[in-house]
């Protein structure tokens, strides 16, 4: 059984937790990767779902202890049989102080409900359409085999359609983007005072008051912006 080394854990963890891989540390980790049994279980999902520690604020302890629980479950092992091979001491320590069995299953019950566990079972699961891919073939080979076969239009007509359907190329979405000015009362307030200042401005060229310059060098105040007359 090959030891995980330093490298290969940090090498996995979040960068955050490179500094707390130590000699210690990996001693640690080894001792929960002697069971010959579960030892390349164990060492590949201790690799596999580091991820989960960016979720919270988990110590490395923890997350080997949960990996651990996690992958004795998944080998088939009952909740309490899981938390007591993951907490050996621990589950020792009951029994010899006679805690009850209800006691014992409350333990392990919020054990099992913690945040760090679950976060780790979400990752150990599979969608049901890659676990059942070789039976999702059969049903195509047998729409098609009725479709050739069968001697009822109907089913040869049904089956042709469910292939249709179920192996039909993905759409094609198309976003259609409608871009429309809507006039607001700012736009009719500046169009109106603009055309009232350029009717005062030809008014006041013509009477002499002002001369073409004075007009390109005038500013149009509107609810305290300014806004230069081109």
């Amino acid at each position: 059984m090959d030891p995980l080394t330093q490298e290969q854990f940090k090498n996995a963890l979040p960068e955050k937790f490179h500094g707390k891989v130590n000699k210690d540390l990996m001693t640690q980790v080894n001792s929960t990767l002697s069971d010959p049994a579960m030892h390349e279980h164990f060492r590949d999902n201790l690799i596999s779902y580091t991820t989960v520690l960016k979720e919270g604020k988990f110590r490395i302890e923890q997350y080997v202890n949960a990996v651990k629980y996690a992958s004795y479950r998944l080998m088939g092992k009952t909740k309490q049989e899981a938390y007591s091979l993951t907490f050996p001491v621990r589950a020792q320590q009951m029994a010899a102080a006679g805690t009850s069995s209800k006691d014992v299953a409350s333990y392990v019950a919020i054990y099992d409900k913690s945040k760090l566990v679950n976060l780790i079972m979400e990752q150990t699961l599979i969608p049901s359409w890659i676990l059942n891919q070789d039976i999702y073939q059969k049903a195509i080979n047998c729409q098609a085999e009725l479709m050739v076969k069968a001697n009822s239009e109907k089913v040869r007509s049904d089956a042709a359609n469910s292939i249709l359907t179920h192996l039909k190329r993905p759409e094609t979405h198309k976003v259609e983007l409608s871009v429309g000015a809507k006039e607001d009362d700012s736009i009719k307030e500046l169009r109106t005072a603009t055309l009232e200042l350029v009717k005062q401005q030809r008014l006041m060229i013509q009477s002499g008051q002002s001369d073409a310059e004075d007009v390109a060098q005038s500013s149009l105040i509107i609810e305290g912006q300014a806004e230069r007359v081109e």
